[in-house]
């Protein structure tokens, strides 16, 4: 008989990256994996190791009138139909949920018909949608110690990390290259979905701030929307920076181990690769966000001391521009936040998660981990 594991996550890199860690290691132990999420994964879907990945009909909440609630009402219950239908097919021993309203449908399905439910929370503080769920699954993994708007549900919940993708494991063994006076100074910037037009528009800003003989060592790669690559390259023409622009790099970790400095949102994939890479980061966690999720994954890197943390909203070009000459000029406190990030790593945070899964799977109650 096939030891099946359905995993549903949002189409988002931030919520299925984690899942296709967990798929991986899954698969290596001998169970069959399947995925459910949004049409968003198209961009993630192939490189996801899942027998098969389901299509399940979902909403956000967005705004409260009438027809916005309805909306997101008629989503749901349609992809909670189609899940009943997946799961009583598929017989899943376990539904693992990594956030996102995609996963709504799935879990509240597996509730119904009695399976095992673990639901996993990447951010420092837990998010809507798993807030409304975590009262009705088997057992919570939080990826830090301390996640905010979680303590009523601590008697199921336990420190398991975020996985992250066999590719940072493999490339945090590259060591950190401080930077010299001799070399180009490698910075990365990205933003991911919601992030990339607002470093657009300001690193070019920041980047004709600086020093000419600063400019003249950098070695940029930047992640831009389509719609903004032309303007951006034009505008780092004129400033003869040497860059490589692009809407998505599909090998990510590598950049960042190549990095001397990393500039970035603070998404929980994010935080965790930075962490296990280890490489010290300037972090702008996005702004307006409801529960503030990106700035209390930041504070936790920045309280160790391998990060930055400035709120979008006190980031001018110019005070962009200080802090890149202050550390470009400063190696040794760079190679200290470098190492400082990596303390906070949990490169085995997917083998711990995948055996709560196994364990619960087995028929173990999820509390014992």
């Amino acid at each position: 008989m096939e030891k099946t594991i359905l995993l549903t996550a949002g189409g988002t890199g931030g919520h299925l990256f984690p899942a296709q860690a967990l798929a991986g290691e899954l698969a290596a132990r001998g169970f069959v994996v399947e995925l459910a999420t949004d049409e968003r994964a198209d961009r993630y879907g192939q490189s996801f190791p899942a027998r098969k990945i389901h299509i399940v009909s979902s909403e956000t909440v967005r705004g409260k009138s009438p027809v916005a609630l309805a909306r997101t009402a008629f989503a749901l219950a349609r992809g909670f139909f189609q899940s009943l239908v997946i799961l009583r097919r598929l017989k899943p021993r376990v539904v693992v949920g990594f956030g996102g309203y995609p996963t709504f449908p799935p879990m509240m399905a597996a509730r119904v018909l009695g399976i095992p439910t673990i639901l996993h929370e990447q951010n420092a503080v837990m998010g809507r949608a798993n807030r409304m769920l975590a009262r009705f699954v088997t057992g919570i993994a939080q990826s830090f110690a301390e996640t905010r708007l979680a303590e009523p549900f601590a008697a199921k919940a336990g420190h398991t990390g975020n996985p992250v993708r066999p590719a940072v494991i493999e490339d945090a063994k590259t060591s950190y290259d401080p930077p010299s006076l001799d070399k180009s100074f490698r910075l990365l910037v990205f933003g991911g979905s919601q992030g990339a037009r607002f470093f657009s528009e300001m690193i070019p800003d920041a980047l004709a701030e600086l020093d000419p003989t600063l400019r003249q060592r950098l070695a940029l790669v930047q992640q831009c929307r389509p719609e903004d690559i032309d303007r951006v390259r034009a505008r780092y023409d004129e400033l003869g920076v040497d860059v490589s622009l692009a809407p998505f790099f599909v090998d990510m970790p590598a950049r960042i181990a190549l990095s001397h400095l990393v500039i970035c949102r603070s998404g929980a994939s994010s935080v965790a690769e930075l962490s296990v890479i280890g490489r010290p980061s300037i972090l702008v966690p996005l702004p307006h966000a409801l529960d503030q999720d990106q700035s209390a994954n930041a504070e936790v890197l920045e309280e160790a001391g391998g990060a930055w943390c400035i709120p979008q909203a006190d980031l001018t070009a110019r005070r962009m521009a200080k802090e890149l000459a202050e550390l470009m000029d400063d190696p040794d406190r760079l190679i200290a936040a470098a190492n400082a990030a990596h303390t906070q790593g949990r490169p085995d945070a997917v083998k711990r998660l995948a055996d709560l899964v196994e364990h619960v799977a087995g028929g173990g109650k999820a509390s014992v981990y």
